[in-house]
């Protein structure tokens, strides 16, 4: 297994507040690790280590086998990022962004204006490569942010919530593109708020709160440890609801719950309790228009994990318009 990054007991604090308390991260290479966490958990102040721009108090950290403290040079040859807002030049157009950024990664003026434009396409931005970003959408500027931190093929990718203010198609885009990096064999560590987003692209997850790692995991490896799988049915005829419940009741290992009119659930041990229903449900002569096994959300190992809905997250971010972990470091 070769590791692409690896930190070990990362502490800071700034004035009062212990943004990190001795976190411990690993990424192989060619893989997503997501990380999550409530707000101010210390997930950007992580990334921020990790990308030199912040020093850490304690512990150690090698990116690409470059140390982050006496070797900052050598990280940041071979490492992008894209924080949580957008940080181009609002006076330059969208293609003289990605020239600047390119020359100032030592591509000649032709390869840097050759990638520029291939980014541009990549990221439907074509139209605009001529116009200053300030006439840009925010979901445009987030886009230019994300294509900038590409433009020197960087071996590993940080993403600070990529596609904070992108709509559904253009998450999507961006989720494909994560994809396409890591089947190249490019090592991404991933930070967000969407759920849905670790679990469609994260390898492992890294679950923080309070400056400590809590759980590590894969997605489904997270979903099982808070718990086992949900039998759901769904009759065909709403009236056999009552002869569903004593069926599913006796497989439960707690009371079935009727979470819509038409439809139970009930907390199974294992993938046995599928086919029992099954045949149950033959013997009874009872149609079904939906019968699941799953595991729980993503969701809800989340909030059985830190005590808060992803949504409680989002809600304190856009409340406030800044993240707690960058008040914390302004506050340094």
């Amino acid at each position: 297994m070769t590791l692409a990054i690896e930190a070990h007991g990362l502490t800071k604090r700034f004035g009062k507040t212990q943004a990190l308390a001795g976190v411990d991260l690993e990424v192989e290479q060619g893989r997503v690790l997501g990380v999550l966490g409530p707000n101010g958990a210390g997930k950007t102040t992580a990334v921020r280590i990790l990308a030199t721009l912040l020093r850490p108090d304690g512990g150690t950290a090698r990116v690409a086998g470059h140390d982050v403290l006496s070797d900052p040079k050598g990280v940041r040859r071979v490492i992008g990022l894209t924080g949580q807002y957008a940080s181009v030049d609002e006076e330059l157009s969208g293609i003289e962004n990605l020239v600047l950024i390119g020359r100032l990664l030592h591509l000649g003026s032709r390869a840097a204006r050759t990638r520029g434009e291939e980014l541009l396409r990549e990221f439907d931005l074509t139209d605009a490569a001529k116009r200053q970003v300030k006439t840009y959408s925010g979901g445009m500027r987030r886009r230019l942010d994300l294509a900038a931190s590409l433009i020197g093929r960087p071996e590993i990718v940080y993403l600070d919530e990529p596609t904070t203010g992108l709509d559904p198609a253009k998450r999507d885009d961006v989720w494909e593109m994560v994809r396409t990096l890591t089947r190249l064999g490019t090592t991404v560590l991933l930070t967000t708020q969407y759920l849905e987003e670790a679990d469609a692209l994260a390898n492992e997850i890294t679950v923080i709160d309070h400056g400590r790692v809590i759980a590590h995991d894969t997605p489904q490896g997270l979903k099982r440890q808070v718990g086992g799988q949900t039998l759901e049915v769904r009759p065909v005829d709403p009236a056999d609801i009552e002869r569903v419940r004593p069926l599913l009741a006796r497989l439960g290992t707690r009371e079935v719950e009727q979470p819509a009119p038409d439809q139970l659930a009930v907390p199974v041990a294992d993938d046995g309790a599928l086919t029992a229903i099954v045949s149950a449900l033959a013997t009874e002569r009872i149609a079904v228009s939906e019968l699941a096994l799953r595991l729980p959300s993503l969701d809800e190992a989340f909030y059985a994990l830190t005590g808060q809905r992803a949504s409680d997250e989002t809600d304190a971010g856009d409340r406030t318009g800044t993240r707690t972990d960058d008040k914390e470091e302004e506050a340094a």
